[in-house]
């Protein structure tokens, strides 16, 4: 038990610190107060800090990332945006080299800081609350039920032990974290705190538990003239990305996880400098990260055989609904996706630069201890450790993306999630010198970056990763297919860089021939029936196929274009791979599509650039390539066929005419299903489309004219007694009856004579803001007419 001096003394400079933490504004201020918690730090005893971790500490987690309040109050209206003079935030935008030296020293996972973390943790010392309502959408949601929140430690184990009822309200439950994890999920939480205040500054995307609003203001469309700078922004020059940087590399081992996990094979294999306490830690930081930025808002944030294991169904579509992932996280996603990536870059080019010392990093160096080695599991999994904790996640945030981006927003987001998309499909691309310049921050020299003699790691795909491809498979197809989706959507946006997004993805898979026989050999085995083929190397990937199509059920489900948005699977949500089908929707034919459309888009701009169409005649080089023989391949149509082919060019349409962009092109597709315009009002018209569908359905319009309705005569046999009509109730009776019959037979001429000329009842028209805004005033204007009788 401390002296009664000493506890004293602690308590009072833990409140001098919170306040001088609260006082600290400029950068000398922030410089000297992240002195004095060093100094602190560094003479208490862990004992001693106990008042520092439970007074100071949220105060110094809320000027750090600039939050209003790290206790358990609820957020700040939507309108309030949080205070954007964090200390981080300030250090990455100001040109002050030294106050980020600073921080970053006061935050390093070798600093003062974490140490004392580390101490207060293995005591137990301090326990925190977690506000519920930091937490990601879809983890509020289970614990706002009870039914749900007693179940969510089985399904997802790093909850385990930290799910608690409020001592005060038992019918509540809270997050108790230590306090590693606690300052863990604020780090985490920072980037999508940051994101959806500027998302609502863009007023781009309305964002809501249930629904989502479309913006009755008409957004600007298009690129900002440094967008493509800042997509090209260097991850050394953002003091998170440094921390982030930082902790994944001290806390999260690129090899097998099985190193770190010394019980699990033999006891030879044990070593003291590896403790399973390293694994634990690692799992826990990676599924924060994942479940904060990739799952989040996810209606479907757990594989669907865990859910079905435990008899769990989850209503999230109906509370999340189609909302896109949390934007402007791309720059994160794509550091914590590519340097887990390197797990799987270790596993095929072997532990030659790996060691294993006192922290469980990766070090480079010239060779390697056979001592070390032998430390390491000998069974490393060829496709990596990592890479299966990122698979779902990764790609339902990639496709959500894509799928529900509305039509007017901004570019910027899209761009960084494409550029994730293609980094995570070409690992042999990366290596450690990628993260050279981050190393120089971190270590204060480059003595530990390895020299450009790794030969040609990054060279370009080679049958050694043959099963990271295989196991990533959706990515390299039925992602792609969506992706061609998108690219018709928001060609109009800029076709120049929708045409080179598109250019950089067939330019990655057919980057090697090796790489489109694969694809293809896959292809080819997933759409025939079981059989021993005559080649052996297609016999040994029948094996994947059920594994294929399992993925394929799981990490797209509920995910298809709707009925609204204008893609081209509106009809048919990808259940089967399309990329080498025959058919109008498969991806010869939407290539094929999307090279004329971004062809007469280019064209028809004010100025027809040599790059742009360079960029077309590279699109048709490598379209021809991937798919054999001619590019534009003649779509044969036949009569019966001419009329659905007719609709899918209608579609697809050019927004320009000309030299000029026509104000007055409508849409002559289908209209039902062409994109919400920004003159609609979004969920009126979803409402309006299915109801219109339902009676369409309902009353057969959506098939053609039975040519044997409408021939037979029904006849009435009447008997042959006279019926007498006495008293006015059997007449009005009467009447009733033939007043019926005679509006039935209405509807029904209706309804054949709408079958007959293929016409059908759409009530979309009335989602029109300018019909809505009409049906308001003309009603609030009743309203007050009817007031004010009533006072008169």
């Amino acid at each position: 038990m401390l002296p009664h001096s000493y506890a004293v003394d602690s308590l009072s400079r833990s409140q001098d610190l919170a306040s001088a933490i609260l006082a600290s504004t400029t950068p000398s201020q922030i410089s000297a107060t992240c002195a004095s918690i060093d100094f602190f730090l560094q003479s208490h005893s862990p004992d001693q800090s106990r008042h520092f971790f439970s007074i100071t500490f949220p105060v110094l987690i809320c000027k750090l990332f600039g939050f209003d309040d790290a206790s358990s109050l609820p957020p700040p209206p939507p309108s309030q945006k949080p205070p954007s003079n964090g200390w981080v935030e300030l250090a990455s935008q100001s040109s002050l080299p030294d106050l980020s030296s600073k921080i970053f020293s006061l935050l390093s996972p070798n600093g003062t800081l974490m140490n004392s973390i580390s101490a207060v943790d293995r005591h137990s010392l301090v326990k925190y609350v977690f506000p519920v309502e930091r937490l990601p959408e879809w983890v509020r949601f289970m614990l706002s039920n009870e039914k749900y929140f007693r179940v969510i430690s089985d399904l997802c184990p790093f909850f385990k032990g930290k799910v608690k009822e409020d001592a005060v309200q038992g019918s509540l439950c809270q997050i108790q974290l230590n306090v590693f994890e606690y300052y863990l999920f604020w780090f985490a939480y920072y980037p999508v705190c940051k994101g959806n205040s500027e998302n609502l500054d863009s007023n781009s995307v309305k964002r809501s538990s249930k629904f989502r609003l479309e913006n009755w203001t008409r957004s600007i469309r298009g690129f900002s003239g440094s967008s493509k700078r800042e997509m090209e922004q260097k991850f050394e020059g953002n003091l998170y990305i440094q921390l982030l940087y930082a902790y994944l590399r001290a806390f999260v081992p690129i090899f097998d996880l099985g190193a770190h996990q010394p019980y699990r094979s033999s006891i030879l294999n044990y070593s003291l400098k590896c403790d399973g306490s390293v694994i634990v830690r690692a799992e826990l930081l990676v599924n924060v990260f994942v479940h904060y930025w990739l799952v989040d808002n996810d209606f479907s944030p757990l594989p669907v055989n865990v859910c079905k294991s435990f008899g769990v169904s989850f209503p999230f579509r109906s509370m999340l609904g189609e909302i896109p992932p949390t934007s402007g996280l791309g720059e994160v996603v794509k550091l914590f996706v590519k340097y887990l990536n390197l797990s799987s870059v270790m596993s095929t080019d072997g532990f030659d630069n790996i060691e294993c010392n006192e922290s469980p990093r990766w070090r480079v160096s010239g060779g390697f201890d056979s001592a070390d080695l032998v430390s390491l599991s000998p069974s490393v999994c060829s496709v990596g450790s990592w890479n299966s904790w990122i698979q779902r996640p990764l790609y339902r945030f990639i496709l959500r993306t894509f799928l529900f981006s509305p039509v007017g927003t901004s570019m910027k987001n899209t761009s960084q999630v494409f550029s994730v998309w293609v980094s995570y499909m070409e690992p042999w691309t990366i290596s450690l010198d990628d993260f050279a310049e981050l190393d120089v921050v971190i270590n204060g020299s480059s003595k530990d970056v390895r020299n450009h003699e790794t030969e040609s790691q990054n060279s370009g795909y080679s049958p050694v990763w043959q099963a990271f491809v295989l196991s990533n498979f959706l990515y390299y197809s039925s992602l792609f297919m969506h992706f061609i989706g998108f690219a018709h959507k928001f060609l109009h946006t800029d076709p120049e860089v929708i045409a080179q997004m598109v250019l950089k993805v067939i330019s990655l898979l057919t980057s090697s021939k090796e790489l489109v026989d694969l694809i293809k050999n896959v292809d080819v085995v997933f759409h025939s029936k079981q059989a021993v083929s005559s080649k052996s190397a297609l016999n040994s990937l029948y094996r994947i196929v059920p594994s294929i199509r399992e993925q394929l059920k799981d990490w797209e489900d509920g995910l298809c274009e709707s009925d609204a948005d204008g893609s081209f699977l509106h009809e048919n949500w990808n259940k089967d791979l399309k990329l080498f089908s025959d058919g109008e929707d498969g991806g010869q034919r939407l290539l094929q599509l999307f090279i004329l459309r971004a062809e007469a888009e280019l064209q028809g701009g004010d100025i027809a650039h040599a790059h742009s169409l360079q960029i077309i005649d590279s699109l048709k080089e490598k379209v021809s390539y991937l798919f054999g023989g001619s590019t534009m391949k003649p779509i044969p149509i036949s009569p019966e066929l001419r009329q659905p082919q007719h609709t899918r060019d209608e579609l697809f349409k050019p927004r320009r005419v000309g030299n000029q962009t026509s104000a007055n092109v409508t849409y002559k597709g289908d209209w039902m299903k062409r994109p919400i315009s920004d003159v609609e009002v979004a969920w009126l018209a979803k409402l309006l489309i299915w109801l219109s569908s339902w009676l369409n359905e309902s009353l057969g319009l959506d098939g053609p004219e039975d040519n044997d309705v409408g021939s037979k005569w029904f006849y009435v046999n009447i008997p042959g007694d006279a019926v007498n009509l006495n008293g006015s109730g059997e007449i009005v009776k009467t009447l009733v009856c033939l007043i019926g019959s005679w509006l039935l037979m209405m509807g029904t001429t209706t309804t054949r004579l709408m079958r007959k000329h293929g016409l059908r009842i759409n009530l979309r028209v009335l989602a029109s803001k300018k019909v809505v805004m009409v049906l308001l005033i003309f009603v609030v204007f009743s309203a007050l007419k009817k007031a004010c009788g009533l006072f008169h």
